[in-house]
């Protein structure tokens, strides 16, 4: 065997795809996806319950960072929630659209549960966690899914 003919053996398993092709990072792209609908519908239940059941945080309204009623929070994890959700069906498409808005809802997402963590402290670090996995899948893999 030759020095190329090794040399050739030896890239192929490290070769970019070819053209049309997706490359092995499409998986975290769909992690982020999924991520992003279980982030939706994290949100949603955290949303629902602030607006129903208004003593289930145990914090004052003083004690949150913007000191909003938590009516008020409950619609704005739904909101988000329901983007959230939207945007990782976008994402699981293919669309570059979602992509985009899959990191302004993570980002958001994240300020938010910040926002909200001296009422329910563990569970909004969880979503914060799943916030910062959706941002990196996709800013760094995003454009290895294509429509």
């Amino acid at each position: 065997m030759t020095e190329t003919e090794s040399r050739q053996t030896y890239d192929e398993p490290y070769a970019q795809p070819r053209h049309g092709q997706p490359s092995g990072w499409v998986g975290m792209v769909v992690f982020a996806g999924v991520m992003l609908l279980m982030l939706g519908g994290f949100e949603i239940i955290e949303g629902t319950v602030a607006l129903f059941k208004d003593d289930f945080y145990l914090t004052t309204r003083q004690g949150l960072v913007i000191p909003m009623d938590f009516t008020a929070w409950g619609w704005t994890h739904i909101l988000l929630g329901a983007i959230g959700v939207l945007t990782g069906l976008g994402i699981l498409a293919g669309q570059m659209w979602a992509r985009v808005v899959g990191i302004v809802i993570a980002v958001l997402s994240a300020l938010a549960n910040l926002m909200f963590l001296p009422a329910y402290p563990f569970w909004c670090s969880i979503v914060i966690a799943v916030d910062v996995l959706i941002i990196y899948a996709l800013s760094v893999h995003g454009r290895e899914v294509r429509n």
